[in-house]
C-alpha cells in the first residue's frame, strides 16, 4: 500500500517506493518531493498499478459555481485551449480584453480555487467580482486578514509567506499577472501548491530578465495568446501611437552630455561593452569595489533623469492637453518619477495617483475620473497593472523604461472599447538623447 501525504509545502510517499523527483527522508520515513509535483507522482502511482491511498488534498468545502457571464468566443477559445492543455498553462491577453472571465470560467469547472493577486486593489477587485458573478463569499488572505472561502484570493506576498499551510486546500490555482511569479521567493509559491490544475494570466508573458523561462515548470507554458493588433478594433479600441520630440534646454543639454562623458568615458578605458541587462548587473556589481564604477553609474542616472524630465516636456504636454480639451476625451499621463507628476498635478492643477496616495484620495480620484468630473489623471508606476482603471481614450507617456511589458499595459489603459471610441497614445520623448532608443524598445511591443 502506498499512501501520499501533504506537508508543509512537499509530498511524502509511504510505501518504500520511489517516485520521480523525490529523495528519501529518514526522519519521516518517506519519500519527500516538491508538492509541484503531486500530479505526476499521483499519476505514476495509479499507471504503476500499486494500490494507494491519497491523504494529500484536505478541501475547503465549496458549493456549485454557475457562471452568470457569457464569455466572447476568444475567451471560449482560451479556456478550451487550457482544458485541452491539461488545465494547465498561460492565457495572454491584453489588458482590458477579459482575462478575468477566462479565470471565472475556469474556477466554474474547477474548483475550490485560489487566485492569487500581485496587489491589495487587485484582491478587492477579484472578490468583488467572484461574489458578485458566483453568489459566494469569497474568502481572502493578505496581510490584513486571513479567511478561507470556496474561492479564496490571496496576494502574492501573503502566499508566499502561508503557502505551507494553504498548499493543498484547492484543486486550482490561478495566477494573476503570472510574469510576476517567476521572480525570486514567489516561485515558490507554485512549487509548494499540490494543485492539479493551474491557470497563469498575463498581458505580458514575457520578462526583461529571461526568467519568464520558469513559468512551463510552475505553472505550464504558453496554450493560448491574443496580441492588441488582432483586437484592435473588434474587442479593442483602434488606436494611434504618436512620437513628439522635444529639445532639451541649453542647461539641461550640458548636463545631459557632461553626465554622459562621464559614463562612456569609463566604458571606454575599462574596456566594458553592454549589451544586456546582465551586463549593467555586472556593472553595478563593479561599483561595490570601484569608485569610479560607481561614479559612472551615478552620472548616467542623473543623465537619465535630465532626459526623463526635460521642461520641455511640459510644454509639448501642454500642447496635447489643449489639442484633447474637448468633453468627450479622458487623459491619463503615465511618468517614471512622482517628481515630474507632482510637477505636473501642480502646473496643470490635474489630480495625482501615486504610491504615497491614500487609499480613499485614489478610490475618490478614480471615480470622479469615471463620473467626467475629472477629465485627467496624472500618475507614476502605480496605475500600470492591478488597478481597474475607468474608461480613457487618450494616453501620454512622459517618461518611462524600455520595458515592452510596461508599454503594453499603458496602452490597454486606453483600449476598453466603447461606442466609435478611437484612442491615442503619445510618447513625448528628449531628442538627441538614449530616451530614443528607450523609447523605440519599448514600441516592439506592438507592431505597426
Amino acid at each position: 500500500m502506498i499512501r501520499l501525504a501533504y506537508d508543509k509545502g512537499t509530498i511524502l510517499v509511504f510505501g518504500n517506493v520511489r517516485v520521480p523527483g523525490s529523495v528519501w527522508d529518514s526522519r519521516a520515513g518517506a519519500y519527500r518531493a516538491p508538492a509541484l509535483l503531486y500530479r505526476d507522482i499521483k499519476a505514476y502511482v495509479e499507471s504503476s498499478g500499486f494500490s494507494s491511498r491519497d491523504d494529500v488534498p484536505d478541501l475547503v468545502p465549496c458549493p456549485m459555481l454557475a457562471m452568470r457571464t457569457v464569455l466572447r468566443d476568444y475567451q471560449e477559445r482560451a479556456v478550451s485551449a487550457w482544458d485541452r492543455a491539461g488545465a494547465w498553462g498561460v492565457v495572454v491577453l491584453p489588458t482590458g480584453s477579459g482575462k478575468t472571465h477566462v479565470a471565472m470560467k475556469a474556477i466554474s469547472m474547477v474548483n475550490p480555487a485560489i487566485v492569487i493577486v500581485p496587489t491589495l486593489d487587485l484582491l478587492a477587485q477579484w472578490k468583488t467580482m467572484l461574489d458578485d458573478e458566483f453568489g459566494i463569499d469569497a474568502g481572502v488572505y493578505s496581510g490584513e486578514e486571513h479567511r478561507l472561502g470556496p474561492v479564496t484570493v490571496a496576494t502574492y506576498d501573503t502566499a508566499y509567506i502561508r503557502a505551507a499551510e494553504l498548499g493543498n486546500k484547492f484543486k486550482l490555482v490561478v495566477f494573476d499577472e503570472v510574469h510576476h511569479l517567476p521572480s525570486p521567493g514567489y516561485s515558490s509559491i507554485a512549487e509548494m501548491f499540490a494543485c492539479p490544475a493551474r491557470l497563469g494570466l498575463t498581458a505580458t508573458y514575457e520578462r526583461e530578465d529571461g526568467r519568464h523561462s520558469e513559468l512551463p515548470r510552475l505553472v505550464g507554458g504558453k496554450v493560448f495568446e491574443r496580441n492588441v493588433e488582432s483586437m484592435e478594433g473588434v474587442h479593442l479600441a483602434p488606436f494611434d501611437l504618436k512620437r513628439i520630440y522635444v529639445k532639451l534646454t541649453p542647461e539641461e543639454e550640458t548636463q545631459y552630455r557632461r553626465d554622459m562623458d562621464i559614463y562612456k568615458n569609463y566604458l571606454r578605458e575599462n574596456n566594458l561593452v553592454l549589451r544586456t541587462p546582465r551586463d549593467f548587473e555586472r556593472l553595478v556589481m563593479r561599483s561595490g569595489r570601484d569608485r569610479g564604477a560607481r561614479e559612472a553609474i551615478l552620472a548616467r542616472h542623473r543623465a537619465r533623469v535630465t532626459a526623463l524630465n526635460s521642461s520641455s516636456k511640459l510644454e509639448a504636454l501642454a500642447d496635447v492637453l489643449r489639442k484633447h480639451s474637448g468633453p468627450g476625451d479622458k487623459v491619463l499621463i503615465f511618468t517614471e518619477h512622482n517628481d515630474l507628476v507632482y510637477r505636473i498635478s501642480r502646473q496643470f492643477l490635474i489630480p495625482f495617483i501615486t504610491y504615497t496616495t491614500q487609499k480613499d484620495e485614489r478610490a475618490r480620484n478614480l471615480a470622479y475620473f469615471k463620473s467626467g468630473a475629472y477629465r485627467a489623471l496624472v500618475t507614476s508606476k502605480v496605475l500600470d497593472e492591478g488597478v481597474d482603471v475607468p474608461d480613457a481614450n487618450v494616453g501620454i507617456i512622459l517618461s518611462g523604461s524600455g520595458s515592452k511589458r510596461e508599454f503594453v499595459q499603458r496602452l490597454g489603459r486606453i483600449l476598453r472599447k466603447k461606442g466609435d471610441k478611437k484612442a491615442v497614445l503619445y510618447e513625448i520623448v528628449s531628442g538627441s538623447t538614449n530616451e530614443v532608443d528607450t523609447s523605440y524598445r519599448r514600441n516592439k511591443a506592438v507592431e505597426r
